[in-house]
């Protein structure tokens, strides 16, 4: 989630054009298009198997700071709280981020080929493993906590969790659950003009329950079945309706960033920074402030960073900032993290690929979208459409991404080109069982419905 830091103040905004302005400066050129790789794990002590508190000998503080030292990040403070940390020119590594309950996040840095997402990804872990070994902790990537209860999860300090911490459960039963217990990984994409990233954005609004079925890895709840196979994605359907969701209004005409802006505009407001801290207005209007009525400021304007504060409180299942972030699978192992990526380029960094998978989807109705969203956290690729399943539109997407990909002839110093890492999904699909289905079957056979062997067989 976004960190932020004080900076010298942007402009004020006057008035709506200004916050269309803001995401038209998204806008790029082909060359420039690139891959933005996010992730989170779960840390835990391997002695124990309990999570990494913020505070303590070895806990996340702890570790920023060795982090810092070894490897030569710059330490974001908040207060006396390290709550991020970034490198010099944002080279491979990205930064490191902290969700609400101590989950660890490497913010990527935005690359050219999925070759040096992978790169980058290994790079960060093969970072934490080093560590982890002579402090015997570990590192889970899974999209829901497979052990530990809410009460058991670490709080981080970081000052704007405290204000959803408070705002979250007014709007949804798991609002809770959701920042605290899980992970996720997340595609950041380039669009070259308007026209583009309404194409992009309509196709992976439908596509996202596809993707989310093929991801699925998160059937556990405090060390037993829960009766999903994410369960991730089910807590995101009762979380806080205003900022979450399927936007069915995107695939209605005239949709473009000013549709996307009235949207925003519409959606609550959590809080405004000010002076190192975050003053709570929760459920505020932002329409109100761009007006200079917002009751905690009366008379004062939002500048551009209070707009772009408030853009990070949306989660719908595609969200738009000066690009578009893909959002709806689980965390999980290294092979996900490279082939989410794939995934999604392979559907849309290729023209070609692109109107396929536009075709793909033109047609499907607002209520087809939502019963996919609705199916999916269930029953994964098993889930019905029209007259077949989601596994058979997940093996079409994957076609259709291996050729974009292909398109693409990106190649690494082998010559190996960037549809090698769509095979950890191609054979999911093949076999028709996700990773959340065969930890089930382990779980049940192998481990003797003991979830503690889960840390043992799929840590970092």
């Amino acid at each position: 989630m976004s960190t932020r830091e004080n900076g010298p103040q942007r402009p004020i905004i006057e008035s709506r054009d200004q916050l269309v302005a803001e995401f038209e400066r998204g806008c790029k050129p082909v060359s420039e298009w690139r891959i933005g790789t996010e992730h989170e794990k779960f840390g835990f002590h391997t002695t124990s198997l309990t999570p990494l508190a913020y505070e303590g000998e070895r806990g996340i503080h702890a570790l920023l700071e060795e982090m810092a030292s070894r490897y030569g990040y710059q330490k974001v403070m908040e207060g006396d709280n390290i709550i991020a940390l970034k490198q010099p020119d944002c080279p491979l590594g990205g930064s490191i981020t902290l969700e609400p309950g101590g989950q660890l996040e490497l913010s990527g840095a935005p690359l050219k080929t999925v070759h040096q997402t992978c790169e980058e990804a290994g790079q960060h872990l093969e970072q934490l493993r080093q560590i982890a070994k002579d402090w015997d902790i570990g590192f889970l990537g899974l999209g829901f906590s497979p052990k530990w209860t809410l009460a058991e999860t670490p709080r981080v300090p970081k000052l704007r969790y405290e204000v959803m911490r408070s705002y979250m459960p007014r709007m949804g039963d798991h609002g809770l659950d959701m920042m605290h217990r899980t992970c996720t990984i997340q595609i950041n994409l380039d669009f070259a003009d308007e026209a583009d990233m309404v194409k992009k954005l309509r196709v992976g609004l439908a596509l996202q329950p596809i993707a989310t079925a093929l991801f699925a890895n998160s059937p556990f709840k405090e060390g037993k079945p829960n009766g999903y196979l994410s369960y991730r994605s089910e807590m995101w359907r009762d979380t806080d309706p205003d900022r979450t969701g399927m936007l069915p209004w995107a695939f209605e005409d005239g949709m473009g960033f000013e549709r996307y802006v009235d949207y925003a505009l519409d959606v609550p407001m959590y809080f405004v920074y000010r002076d190192g801290n975050y003053i709570d207005v929760a459920g505020a209007s932002f329409r109100d402030f761009l007006e200079g009525k917002l009751e905690a400021f009366p008379s004062e304007k939002p500048d551009e960073t209070d707009w772009t504060d408030h853009v990070s409180t949306l989660f719908p299942e595609v969200r738009m900032k000066q690009f578009l972030e893909m959002r709806g699978v689980d965390g999980g192992p290294w092979r996900g993290i490279c082939a989410l990526p794939a995934f999604w380029v392979g559907l849309l960094y290729d023209a070609t690929a692109l109107d396929a998978a536009w075709e793909l989807v033109k047609d499907w109705t607002e209520q087809e979208r939502h019963a996919l969203r609705d199916a999916v956290p269930r029953q994964a690729l098993k889930g019905p459409f029209r007259s077949g399943t989601v596994l058979d539109v997940a093996r079409e997407c994957l076609q259709i991404a291996h050729a974009g990909l292909a398109a693409r002839a990106q190649c690494d110093d082998s010559g190996n080109d960037e549809t090698q890492f769509l095979q950890t999904l191609e054979d999911i699909a093949a076999s028709g069982r996700t990773q959340a289905e065969s930890f089930l079957d382990a779980f049940a056979r192998e481990w003797d419905g003991d979830i503690d062997r889960l840390f043992e067989a799929e840590a970092f």
